[in-house]
């Protein structure tokens, strides 16, 4: 996201900000020791130097199910998965998995025509639905079987039309905003004969003319909100950011007459349909970025002078293309996850999330067949700031007579610690019972389309992290299962005993750490290391 949109949109929004921590942490902070480096991280450096060195690995298959991957990135193509049972562009499904030319791995949102870019948002599609079956009854109308499902109409009606209202209107907003600013950025350009403007420059300037009077108001207000040292033409340029993002949302995600799904030309319906789809599983650089940055956290090629060391060493990626710009679809989601296992993944990691879930059945069936294969599920708890032992984000594993399966991370995201103390993430969701583990999520450094590397924040950044970890300890304890890998990462968790933080989705609410997750502690490698020796199991000493 662009340097000043969270800050344009809270502030045009009215909306209260947090005082945010100006330093930045080293770009590799997310590996480092806490104790020697000064940096919340997870001591990925000190458990192979101190621990591991010498000691032989086997390479691990870690599925990432997102966006796409940049298979060609200068950090990322010595580690992408190559299926070694298919001949690469004859158009025969020479393995017979159902799947052709499969080669890296499958795309579950494209088809013969192209691939989905934007996607409609779960509660839109439900909405439309819904209103299909409903339409204009009310509760007079609905026996008792439909009772339940009436109820979740009106829940979801009355949450839909709300975000539909506000998309529309805020976009027509940031378009007005947009386009102002960038004709007033232009016009007193002129009016002073300068290349450039700043707030002193613009504040000083008296004038009788209406026109100018106004554009200056504009401006002004703008830098005293946002930053009165900003470039005035960067912040037009965020502002077009802005609109555009918001554009997202009033003509793709909550738009009830788009149809993104035409593309792919499968039946949706057939839940379990195999080998709809495509090979491509890069799709466009504007597209994956999300996929590439999350597959270079678990695995960026280690110790090759270039822009980032992932968590694991000895790793191979399988890239699995599953997630839109709006919201992922559950038929996509468990037959990727299946695809995974099937194809000998031993981990898969999902950056991804949504509040509603129609076909969540079909999915928990697919996390349970992960299971009966030993394969561990690691995924974001989501960036809302909320509290998902009351909520939901799905998928989740609150199912089943088990309920906290035994085969699923949930992970929420912690953040360097500074002089301030900013352990957690501000927008992280969290859970006593829901979310298992914390991790670094915040200012993450890793790999962008085109061998680029850039910082991102979120959830989805925190599970690749425990992702990549999973995929050290089994690569040099080849002998644990996925249950195992789960129990080393819970009970090694490093904790922050009696540490108040600000609780995530709040301005200074306080809240002990480890009143936020299961374990109540952020992941570390060193520890978790020690204990998968003294297990005695898959060392190759």
């Amino acid at each position: 996201m662009s340097k000043y949109f969270s800050v344009i949109i809270l502030v045009l929004f009215s909306l209260s900000l947090v005082a945010q921590e100006v330093s930045e942490p080293p770009k590799n902070w997310f590996n480092l020791d806490p104790v020697t480096d000064k940096v919340n991280g997870i001591s990925t450096e000190k458990a192979y130097k101190e621990l591991l060195t010498g000691k032989t690995s086997k390479t691990v298959l870690v599925a990432v199910i997102d966006s796409g991957i940049d298979i060609d990135h200068e950090d990322l193509k010595d580690v992408i998965w190559v299926n070694e049972d298919e001949i690469p562009g004859n158009g025969i499904d020479d393995d017979n998995n159902g799947y052709i030319d499969d080669v890296h791995g499958w795309n579950f949102i494209g088809g013969k025509e192209g691939n989905v870019d934007k996607e409609t948002l779960e509660i839109t599609r439900e909405y439309k639905r819904f209103q299909a079956k409903f339409g204009d009854k009310t509760e007079k109308d609905i026996n008792k079987k439909e009772k339940k499902e009436y109820e979740l109409w009106m829940s979801i009606k009355t949450q839909f039309e709300k975000k539909f209202n506000e998309s529309q209107s805020q976009y027509q907003l940031f378009a007005r905003i947009a386009k102002d600013l960038e004709r007033y950025n232009r016009l007193f350009k002129a009016y002073l004969d300068v290349e450039k403007l700043d707030y002193k420059m613009v504040k000083e300037v008296k004038t009788n003319d209406a026109i100018l009077d106004m554009s200056k108001a504009l401006m002004v207000n703008i830098w005293e909100n946002v930053d009165e040292n900003a470039d005035m033409d960067e912040l037009v340029e965020e502002f077009i950011l802005a609109e555009e993002e918001l554009g997202t949302d009033a003509n793709y995600r909550y738009n009830l007459t788009f149809d993104a799904r035409a593309i792919v030309g499968d039946d949706p319906s057939k839940l379990d349909e195999v080998g709809y789809g495509n090979n491509d599983v890069k799709g466009k650089d504007t597209d994956n970025f999300h996929g590439t940055h999350v597959a270079g956290i678990i695995a960026a090629t280690r110790n090759n002078d270039l822009g980032v060391d992932g968590v694991a060493s000895d790793v191979r990626i399988m890239a699995v293309r599953a997630v839109p710009d709006g919201d992922e679809r559950d038929k996509d989601v468990a037959n990727a996850i299946r695809y995974a296992v099937d194809n000998g993944a031993q981990i898969v990691n999902m950056s991804f999330g949504k509040g509603f879930s129609p076909d969540i059945k079909y999915v928990q069936e697919a996390i349970k067949y992960a299971h009966s294969k030993g394969v561990l599920l690691v995924h974001a708890a989501g960036n809302d700031g909320s509290n998902t032992d009351e909520g939901q984000n799905f998928p989740n594993d609150k199912f089943g007579k088990k309920e906290n399966w035994s085969n699923w991370l949930e992970v929420g995201a912690s953040s360097w610690g500074g002089s301030e103390g900013n352990f957690v993430g501000s927008f992280s969701n969290y859970g006593k019972k829901s979310v298992d583990v914390f991790a670094p999520g915040v200012a993450i450094y890793s790999t962008k389309p085109g061998n680029e590397y850039e910082n991102s924040d979120g959830t989805s950044m925190a599970s690749p992290v425990v992702a990549g970890m999973a995929a050290m300890l089994l690569s040099y304890f080849p002998d644990l299962n996925a249950d195992q890998l789960k129990d080393i990462i819970i009970k090694s968790t490093r904790k922050l005993d009696g540490l108040k933080v600000i609780e995530p989705g709040t301005l200074d609410k306080t809240v002990d750490f480890s009143k936020l997750s299961v374990s109540g502690g952020i992941i570390n490698a060193y520890e978790a290391v020690k204990l998968a020796q003294s297990m005695k199991v898959g060392s190759k000493n």
